[in-house]
This record gives structure tokens, C-alpha cells and sequence, in this order.
């Protein structure tokens, strides 16, 4: 029950992602899956614009921790983490926002 709630309260709050935001993609995935790395890299490349900076780390042999900065309207970053997830050897991804304060 308490994932499913978890799964629950994530998409919704997924769903509230709007506007001028500053957030973290955690994203753990298979390093020897076919062809992920460059599938990776290209919609990473897609996203230039709100993607700021990136970090990778190995977790294991074959499995990687990449942490992406993001900046921009909350509806792309919603798309840019829906896409990474979507890929075949992803584990797991996790948006984390702020919302930025309207300028004075």
C-alpha cells in the first residue's frame, strides 16, 4: 500500500510541475544496454536548452548514476524526464523542482 501511495502522491505532484522551474533529474541506469548511451545523449542533447550541467558516476561494472540540472518551463521538464524514462535499461528516474519566485 505504501508504494502504490507513493506512485500516487509522485504523479500527482508530477502533474502541479508548472511554471518557471529549477530542479534535479536522478536518473540510476544499465551502462551495457545496447545503444542506451547514445539514445541518452542525443535526447539530452534535444534538451540543450534547459539542461545546465550533468554528472555521471559509476555505480557499479554496469550500472551509472547521472544527476542532470535543469532550468526551465515545468511542461519540458515533465517531457525531458518522461522521455529518459521511457528508455529500455533506465531503472529509475526522479524530477525533483522549486518553483522560482515571479521577479520583483
Amino acid at each position: 500500500r505504501d508504494a502504490i501511495r507513493t506512485y500516487i502522491t509522485y504523479y500527482q505532484w508530477m502533474a502541479d510541475v508548472k511554471g518557471d522551474r529549477e530542479g534535479v533529474i536522478t536518473m540510476v541506469y544499465d551502462h551495457d544496454q545496447r545503444g542506451l548511451l547514445v539514445t541518452l545523449t542525443d535526447i539530452q542533447h534535444e534538451y540543450h536548452d534547459i539542461i545546465k550541467a550533468s554528472l555521471h558516476s559509476h555505480i557499479t561494472h554496469d550500472r551509472c548514476l547521472e544527476i542532470i540540472l535543469v532550468h526551465g518551463e515545468g511542461e519540458q521538464l515533465k517531457t525531458l524526464t518522461e522521455k529518459l524514462m521511457s528508455q529500455k535499461g533506465v531503472e529509475s528516474v526522479k524530477l525533483s523542482t522549486v518553483q522560482l519566485a515571479p521577479a520583483e
